[in-house]
């Protein structure tokens, strides 16, 4: 089912989602659901699962050049999304980046998908791998999110790369994006950020989810914002508990997010990182809480296959 039909059969009510993290190379698929079975009494009717570029080192050779070696790969988004489904029997959502992927990888990728069954992706433009600034396209690939929107809303319209194919079959994907309420850390300004999501609206997007953040007011504002520009997509809030005392400087400098100053004094007055999980499940809880209140149809925590604190959070919600 898509997430847009999920969203219109709640009728009203809050539906609870999470996303989780694929595992490294080398492990199996018991570590996805050990992250996945403690959630599942909130009855999510859907989970998504990032995908991960790999990443690389350079090794120096005796002969001075340089090999370029992966050094961490997290395989099988795929594959587990068709696990999810089989043994849940729910949604499982992948991610599509624009970032490691060819017009034409996208395309096989897209087309096991709809093999699978599976109706929802989230597409996504993608980081920069470690060893560059800057995000740089694969050779034929896309730059932009909006150009990846695109070519799957052209596979639902039956219209593949090889302009050949001959009753070529429609795929049915319904289309999830990124919005970001504290704004792209690439983008000038809002305004220009939401040109752009605007625009991948326009190319095919039915559903926004939305960057972390952690004051509502931010999020009650962008949706504000997005309704003003003739954005009705439903919009989902991505939620994401503190953990730790190092996240004070790691959430803001990775992700462009602004924390408020009462979290972070009750995060610096925690004794130890136990103390600041509490602080991360209140005031996490609090967020949902005013939500919720708000009707917002859809929470999506980011448990990237840690349970615990979200446990602790939607027992408190759902």
């Amino acid at each position: 089912m898509k997430v847009t039909e999920h969203i219109e059969n709640a009728q009203g009510k809050t539906q609870f989602s999470f996303e989780i993290l694929p595992p490294l190379k080398g492990q199996n698929i018991q570590s996805i659901f050990d992250g996945i079975d403690p959630l599942m009494e909130f009855k999510p009717p859907f989970i998504d699962v990032t995908y991960h570029r790999e990443e690389y080192e350079y090794k120096e050779l005796p002969s001075g050049l340089l090999e370029r070696r992966v050094v961490k790969k997290r395989p099988g988004t795929v594959g587990i999304c068709s696990a999810i489904q089989n043994k849940y029997q729910v949604d499982a959502i992948p991610h599509i980046l624009c970032g490691g992927f060819s017009k034409e990888d996208t395309e096989n990728f897209l087309i096991d998908l709809d093999f699978l069954g599976i109706q929802n992706v989230v597409a996504l433009r993608g980081d920069a791998v470690k060893s560059e600034i800057y995000f740089r396209a694969e050779k034929d690939g896309h730059n932009y999110a909006t150009e990846l929107v695109s070519q799957i809303s052209s596979l639902n319209d039956g219209i593949y790369l090889d302009d050949n194919l001959q009753n070529s079959a429609k795929t049915n994907f319904c289309i999830g994006v990124a919005g970001y309420p504290e704004k792209h850390m690439e983008a000038p300004s809002l305004d220009s950020d939401m040109h752009y999501l605007k625009q991948k609206i326009k190319n095919g997007a039915q559903y926004i989810i939305t960057q972390m953040f952690f004051d509502n007011k931010k999020f009650f504002d962008f949706v504000a914002k997005c309704r003003k520009e003739g954005i009705t997509v439903p919009i989902i809030p991505g939620l994401k508990p503190i953990a730790t005392k190092k996240q004070l400087n790691t959430i803001p400098h990775r992700f462009s997010v602004d924390l408020p100053d009462d979290l972070i004094m009750a995060v610096v007055k925690a004794k130890d990182n136990d103390a600041v999980k509490q602080v991360g499940i209140e005031w996490c809880i609090a967020q949902s809480k005013e939500l919720v209140k708000a009707g917002i149809p859809v929470l999506h925590y980011y448990s990237m296959g840690k349970a615990e604190s979200v446990k602790a959070i939607a027992k408190e919600i759902f």
